[in-house]
């Protein structure tokens, strides 16, 4: 056997394990946002609550990438969605949702992110559930102030007197 064939089996087979172990790479790379934070926000004052999710990026996007979030409604009927651009420039990118109501305490409320690139190629997507330890019922039915200098609400506070006690949202209002 001459030297040159017995060089091919041992160039065939460290090919063959090449191309095995490249198989098991990810083609894309690794995921570019990691999940930090999920929680619901009650704001008390503007009778509101909304989903809120905060996201690191890990590594780099393409200029022009967005995020595009599908939140569950919790008063049923089509998923809420929000559409964010992503900056090169920052690090953290914070999610928030339209405003919900019908949330209920200890129910999990499904969340999904996709990272897409300029070109509408999903990059990741991120898969999550928001409980939240609240009924959003302890709100108030209505915004206790209004206006930019959080005035008081005179469909609330009718004379300006503060009433015995403040009607709580219902579902579905």
């Amino acid at each position: 056997m001459s030297p040159r064939s017995k060089r091919f089996p041992l160039a065939a087979g460290v090919l063959a394990v090449l191309s095995v172990l490249s198989a098991c790479q990810r083609e894309t790379g690794p995921d570019p946002l990691q999940l930090t934070g999920k929680i619901f926000i009650f704001n008390y004052r503007l009778a509101y609550a909304t989903y809120m999710i905060t996201l690191s990026k890990t590594e780099p996007v393409p200029d022009g990438s967005t995020v595009v979030a599908t939140f569950e409604n919790p008063a049923g009927g089509p998923p809420l969605t929000l559409d964010r651009k992503l900056f090169e420039k920052l690090d953290k990118v914070v999610l928030e949702s339209p405003d919900v109501t019908c949330v209920k305490k200890h129910t999990p409320y499904a969340v999904t992110i996709e990272v897409k690139g300029p070109d509408g190629t999903i990059l990741q997507t991120l898969k999550t559930t928001v409980t939240s330890s609240l009924d959003q019922d302890i709100m108030p039915a209505q915004a206790l102030v209004v206006g930019p200098a959080y005035d008081k609400n005179p469909d609330v506070f009718k004379a300006g007197k503060t009433p015995e006690h403040f009607a709580t949202a219902k579902c579905g209002t």
